[in-house]
C-alpha cells in the first residue's frame, strides 16, 4: 500500500463496472502554472499529455515560479499551433516560442529536483518580466529528458517528467467537487485544482481507493494524492485571492501520512504512450483491494 493511499474501497466500488466512469473533461497546460488549454483528444507522450509543462517560467537562478508567488501567471493564456506556443498577457503583444527544442542549455529546479533547460532568449525574457511584473526568464525542456517521477510512489524505472510538480497527470472527480462545495461558503470551479483529467460516473472521493484507469489503449496507475497549496485559492480568470477551499478541505481530507489536504491522485502511464485520449471516452478502473486479484495491465 503506497503511503497516503485509502486501504479499503468506498462501498459501492463492487457496483462500478455497472456504472458509466467517463472523462469529462481534458487540459493541457503547456507553461507551467499559466492557463490550460480544454482539449477534446490528447496524445500521450513519453512525459505524459503531449507539451504538458513543457515550458516554464523562472528567476535569475534557474529555480521554477508559479502562482504560489506570481499569481499573475493565472493571466498568462497559451495557445498551441502548429509550430509554436503562442502566450498572450494583458497589455502585451503575443509571444510565439517554437515547438522544435531549441535554445540556450540552461540549468533549472523544480522543487528539489535540478532539471536540464533550454533557455528561450532575452525576448521571452523580456516578455515574461513584464507579464509578471518581476524579473523572470523562459526556459524549455530539452529533446532528451532524464528527470523521472519519484520512484518512492511510482516505482524503479517510473515515467520521464517535464516540469511537472512530480507526476505527469494528475486526475479529479466532479463528485469529489461537488463535495467539497457543499462545504465551501461559496462554489469553486474544478479549474482551480489544475487537472489534466476529470471524470464523472464516480462517487466523492472514490478515486482514493482506485489503482489504474483503463481508458481505451491507454492504462493510468494512480500512485499519490496530490497535496494542494494556495493555487486553490487563487481565481484563475483574474489572478486575484478568491475562496479558499483549504481550510475547509483540512476539516475533512487532512492526510496525516502526507501531512497535507489532499484532493485529486497524481498517476503515471503504466501504458500507452502515442495513444490518444478522448474527451467522452469510457473507463475501466481497478481498485486497491482488487489489485492483489487483478494486477496492473502495465
Amino acid at each position: 500500500m503506497r503511503a497516503g493511499r485509502v486501504c479499503v474501497p468506498p462501498r459501492s466500488w463492487r457496483d462500478y463496472h455497472s456504472k458509466m466512469v467517463v472523462v469529462e473533461s481534458l487540459f493541457v497546460y503547456p507553461l507551467k502554472s499559466a492557463r490550460g488549454i480544454p482539449k477534446d483528444r490528447v496524445r500521450l507522450s513519453a512525459t505524459g499529455f503531449e507539451w504538458d509543462r513543457h515550458w516554464m517560467a523562472t528567476n535569475a537562478q534557474g529555480r521554477f515560479l508559479s502562482q504560489r508567488t506570481h499569481p499573475r501567471l493565472a493571466l498568462v493564456e497559451t495557445e498551441l499551433t502548429g509550430t509554436a506556443l503562442r502566450l498572450r498577457a494583458p497589455g502585451l503583444t503575443p509571444l510565439e516560442l517554437p515547438l522544435a527544442p531549441q535554445g540556450t542549455p540552461a540549468p533549472a529546479q523544480v522543487w528539489k529536483d535540478d532539471c536540464a533547460g533550454l533557455d528561450q532568449g532575452a525576448e521571452a525574457a523580456a516578455w515574461m518580466s513584464a507579464a509578471l511584473d518581476d524579473s523572470a526568464r523562459v526556459v524549455r525542456v530539452p529533446q532528451q529528458i532524464a528527470r523521472k517521477a519519484d520512484p518512492h510512489f511510482a516505482g524503479q524505472g517510473s515515467q520521464q517528467v517535464s516540469f511537472v510538480d512530480g507526476f505527469p497527470f494528475l486526475i479529479c472527480s466532479t463528485a469529489s467537487l461537488a463535495a467539497l462545495n457543499e462545504r465551501m461558503p461559496e462554489p469553486i470551479p474544478m479549474e482551480r485544482f489544475r487537472p489534466n483529467i476529470v471524470l464523472t460516473g464516480l462517487e466523492a472521493f472514490a478515486e482514493d481507493a482506485i489503482d489504474s484507469i483503463h481508458i481505451d489503449g491507454v492504462t493510468l496507475r494512480l500512485v499519490k494524492p496530490c497535496l494542494r497549496c494556495v493555487i486553490t485559492a487563487t481565481d484563475q480568470r483574474t489572478g486575484l485571492p478568491g475562496a479558499n477551499p483549504l481550510p475547509v478541505l483540512r476539516t475533512f481530507r487532512f492526510d496525516s501520512t502526507l501531512l497535507g489536504v489532499k484532493f485529486g491522485e497524481n498517476a503515471v502511464a503504466a501504458n500507452g504512450v502515442g495513444e490518444e485520449v478522448r474527451r467522452g471516452a469510457e473507463c475501466r478502473v481497478t481498485h486497491e483491494a482488487a489489485s492483489a486479484a487483478m494486477p496492473d495491465s502495465g
